[in-house]
Formats: structure tokens, C-alpha cells, sequence
């Protein structure tokens, strides 16, 4: 097996990296050299020349070498129990080897010392004890800290990936939904400007401009998660004449927007869903008309108010296009699509977003 690959990165990132954990790392240093030299030599480690460059130099190897290797068992264990419901057998797996490893540290650290005569150093057990319990104490701080962090770390990385998909999910939604209404519209303006060129030919050309303008808006609608409320009202204005062609007095539309709000933003194509919505519950007739209006609201929002007309045979009851523009929001906004009856007015509040105080 060749551990190479797996070490590599140990044996060159805490020398060459400008990183938290180098930092750390250097910090540790002076307090292992001091401490654990003033523990074995006591005062002559400052007083004796040879002492305090021997000790100094064999501290930092066996400092340098300690770190190096648990750093390979703490990657070993994070590699080999990755998943975030592992994070107990990662502990436990951490401090097992991080215990060994030190207890072998701490009997070599002392082992080497007594091998150099003017450090004037014998090994005994007595010696290596208090070491061994300084050493856990040390990996359980460590293992745990890590352990810890990288659990929080792949929790929060699941988070944000299982977010990113769902924004894909709800883009290709309105994708597939925006697929569906534009071959549905297409074919019954087609045929409201078939009725209209043996009647009305100014009327006719007038028709295709404002459907060129409203498939111009469609095609580019899917590229812009915000548009101005102006942009909006200009093209649903548009919109809203291709419907008034098609209904004639059976349909009357209404728009009061306050100047104020004029430069928010909402999705694209907000209006036109709400429109859509009250078209397709509701039925309408020149008798008894089909009356929508939207406003502007004091609060800042976007308000679509229709008479409510149930249609006694109702073959969709989904709401799939409010329920499109409610998950919408949830991508773009904090605020939510508000969606209820007041008496014979089904009513639905879209908030608008001022980009200056995003």
C-alpha cells in the first residue's frame, strides 16, 4: 500500500501554508519546548549552553514528528468515517490511535533524552507517567475539537448543497411550467387574430405586435430572477390587451400602481400568473364579467384581487402557478406569497423587493 499520497499533504502544508492550523502549530511549539524540557532538565535547560541547544533541537523533531503523525491518523479516521451519523465512531476511533500514538511519543521523548549523557537524563517509568497524562488530556481536546468541527462542517455542506438543488428543481418547475403556457397561449391567440383579420385588419396588426412583445418578454423572462415592477406592468399591460381582445367585455382588468414602488422588483411574469389564476378558476361572461384589479399596496406589496366566479365543472383545482410563484419567493426572499378570501374577493399579496435595502 502506498501511503505517500496520504502523507504528502501532512508532511508540506504545516511548513509551507499560511493557514489557522499552522498557526497553531507555531504557537504550540515554544510551549512544548519550554514546558517539556524545563519538566526533564528543570533550570539547567537555561543555564547550560549544551542543555538548552540539545534539548531545544531534539524537542522540536519529536514536536514536528508527533504532529505529522497524528495529523495522519486524524486524516485516516475522517477518510475512513466520512458520513455525518459516524461522528461517534470517528470520535472513538481518533482517540483510540491519537492515545497509542502518544503513549509511544511520550516513551520515546524521554528514551531519547536519556541517550545523550550531558543531558544527564535516565529513563523511568516514573518519568514517562506524567506525560502520558498530560498527552490524553491533550487528544481528547484535540479528537473531540475535530471531530466536532468536522461534523458541523459536513452538516452545513449538506445544507447548502440539498438548498442548491432545490432552487435547480424549482427553476426547471417554472421552466416546464412557462414550457406549457406558451404553446396553450399560442394557440388561442392564433385564433383570436384568425377571427380578427376577416374583421379588424388594423386591429389584427395591432394583435401581433403586442403578441411579438409578450413572446420577446417570455423568451427572456427565464434569464432574470428580479425585474422592475415597471418592466412588469408595461409588459402585463400588453398581456392584458391580448386577453381584453380574446374576452371582450367578458373580462375587465385594472391596474393602480402607486410611482413609489414603481422601481421594486418581483419575479417575472408575477402578474401574469395571478392573472392567469383568476382566468382559469373562474367563469366570465359580458353579463357578468370577470373583474380583476391590482394595486399596489401602503406596505410595499403587489396586490391581485378578483371577483370570485367558481366554475362549476372544475377539471384542474391544483393552483400549480401560485404554487410555482410561492416557491419562488421562497428562493428570492424571506417573505412570503399571501394568498386569501375576503368575502366574494379571492385575493393574493405578492411582496416587492427593494434592491437597496437587500
Amino acid at each position: 500500500m502506498n501511503l505517500l499520497p496520504l502523507i504528502r499533504p501532512y508532511l508540506i502544508q504545516p511548513l509551507t501554508y499560511s493557514t489557522i492550523e499552522r498557526r497553531y502549530y507555531l504557537l504550540g511549539l515554544p510551549v512544548f519546548v519550554l514546558l517539556g524540557n524545563y519538566y526533564l532538565l528543570g533550570l539547567r535547560y537555561i543555564q547550560e549552553g549544551a542543555a538548552f541547544a540539545i534539548g531545544t533541537v531534539l524537542s522540536v523533531l519529536i514536536y514536528w514528528s508527533l504532529i505529522l503523525t497524528l495529523r495522519v491518523v486524524v486524516l485516516g479516521a475522517l477518510r475512513r468515517f466520512s458520513q455525518v451519523r459516524q461522528a461517534m465512531l470517528r470520535t472513538l476511533t481518533m482517540l483510540c490511535v491519537a492515545a497509542g500514538v502518544t503513549t509511544g511519543f511520550a516513551v520515546l521523548y524521554v528514551w531519547c533524552y536519556s541517550l545523550i549523557p550531558v543531558l544527564g537524563i535516565s529513563f523511568s517509568w516514573g518519568i514517562v507517567q506524567p506525560i502520558w497524562i498530560v498527552s490524553y488530556i491533550f487528544d481528547v481536546f484535540l479528537c473531540t475539537g475535530i471531530s466536532v468541527y468536522y461534523t458541523y462542517s459536513q452538516w452545513e455542506t449538506h445544507q447548502f448543497e440539498n438548498d442548491r438543488l432545490k432552487r435547480i428543481a424549482l427553476q426547471h418547475q417554472f421552466e416546464a411550467l412557462k414550457g406549457d403556457l406558451n404553446p396553450h397561449f399560442l394557440f388561442n391567440s392564433l385564433n383570436s387574430l384568425s377571427a380578427l383579420i376577416g374583421e379588424d385588419t388594423a386591429q389584427a396588426e395591432r394583435f401581433v405586435d403586442d403578441l411579438a412583445r409578450v413572446y420577446r418578454y417570455l423568451l427572456q423572462a427565464g434569464k432574470h430572477e428580479l425585474v422592475s415592477l415597471q418592466v412588469e406592468l408595461d409588459y402585463t399591460r400588453v398581456y392584458a390587451n391580448l386577453l381584453k381582445t380574446r374576452y371582450g367585455d367578458s373580462l375587465a382588468i385594472s391596474f393602480q400602481v402607486a410611482d413609489d414602488y414603481r422601481d421594486h422588483h418581483l419575479p417575472p411574469l408575477t402578474m401574469q400568473t395571478l392573472i392567469d389564476n383568476a382566468i382559469k378558476h373562474n367563469i366570465m361572461s359580458v353579463s357578468n364579467p370577470l373583474v380583476i384589479g391590482v394595486t399596489t399596496t401602503p406596505e410595499g406589496s403587489l396586490q391581485a384581487r378578483n371577483v370570485v366566479q367558481r366554475k362549476t365543472n372544475r377539471v384542474e383545482t391544483t393552483r400549480a402557478g401560485l404554487a410555482n410563484l410561492t416557491a419562488r419567493y421562497r428562493i428570492i426572499s424571506d417573505e412570503k406569497l399571501l394568498i386569501r378570501q375576503e368575502g366574494d374577493w379571492f385575493v393574493v399579496t405578492a411582496p416587492l423587493i427593494n434592491l437597496n435595502q437587500v
